[in-house]
């Protein structure tokens, strides 16, 4: 069992700790934290002043990790849902995921191709199969369907 955090400078230092690591949402680190801290009003208390001092932010949270997903081939359905996940206002979420400027569709053709090469499905269970893939990862129907279908020297 971690200690007791049993006042704010023991609070500050676990919470850098963490952020030193990565970056955390304040709702990630009010749920690592919370079970650790005997009042609720000190933890808030310390989380406030670490946003104050630039330690910590939703927005930089936010922004980083809708990059690096997306960077890794996750269509935007699925980076709002894992946002909401980690505490991060629906405004906030749809202004960081504006300000990324993706071609969704882009995206889901790279994400195909990397998955199953430049080859087509070869009858409906496998086309089934690659859509399943791609609506699993965050895109559209719309987008996925496109990516199956554009594949090769058909892109564009």
């Amino acid at each position: 069992m971690a200690k007791m955090l049993e006042n704010e400078a023991d609070i500050r230092n676990a919470a850098i700790a963490l952020l030193a690591r990565r970056e955390y949402s304040r709702a990630e680190l009010v749920r690592k934290l919370g079970p650790r801290v005997e009042a609720e009003t000190m933890l808030a208390s310390v989380l406030n002043q670490l946003e104050q001092d630039g330690y910590q932010s939703d927005q930089r949270f936010a922004e980083v990790f809708a990059r690096s997903r997306l960077g890794s081939g996750y269509g935007q359905m699925r980076i709002r849902q894992e946002l909401q996940r980690k505490g991060i206002a629906r405004e906030r979420i749809e202004q960081v995921l504006l300000e990324q400027e993706t071609d969704s569709r882009q995206l889901a053709l790279e994400c195909h191709q990397r998955r199953f090469g430049e080859t087509s499905p070869a009858d409906q269970k496998e086309y089934a199969r690659r859509m399943r893939f791609l609506v699993n990862r965050g895109f559209s129907f719309e987008d996925a369907r496109y990516a199956i279908t554009h594949t090769g020297a058909e892109e564009g």
